[in-house]
């Protein structure tokens, strides 16, 4: 797995939450696809590369986002949460001012003309 320098790190489900995100934030932010789910072989892999960073679970508000949340909190509890509004069930669905709004409240630096 690639050695990941970024001091900050996203997990989300697939590549157009990744865009979604990478649209909003301005500060070098490691965003890290899980395509829906994840193994627990590549999930220790993850884990390794990911253990002394800032790692925050984005996920969609739908089951399974929240079967993968379920497994993150088990298996990583170290990292933080965040939640988009159920209202717009997917992170790449959901407005560019919101998932500011989410970011920010973790302290994410993002594009002020988001919010």
């Amino acid at each position: 797995m690639d050695l990941i320098h970024e001091e900050k790190i996203i997990i989300v489900e697939g590549k157009s939450d990744k865009k979604r995100i990478q649209e909003v934030i301005n500060e070098p932010v490691h965003i890290i696809c899980t395509n829906g789910t994840i193994s627990v072989t590549k999930l220790d892999e993850l884990m390794e590369d990911i253990m002394d960073k800032e790692v925050y679970i984005l996920v969609d508000a739908d089951s399974s986002g929240e079967k993968l949340r379920k497994l993150f909190k088990r298996e990583f509890p170290e990292a933080e949460h965040l939640y988009i509004d159920k209202m717009y069930r997917e992170v790449a669905s959901a407005p560019h001012h919101h998932i500011a709004t989410v970011l920010l409240s973790a302290n994410i630096d993002i594009h002020s003309h988001y919010l």
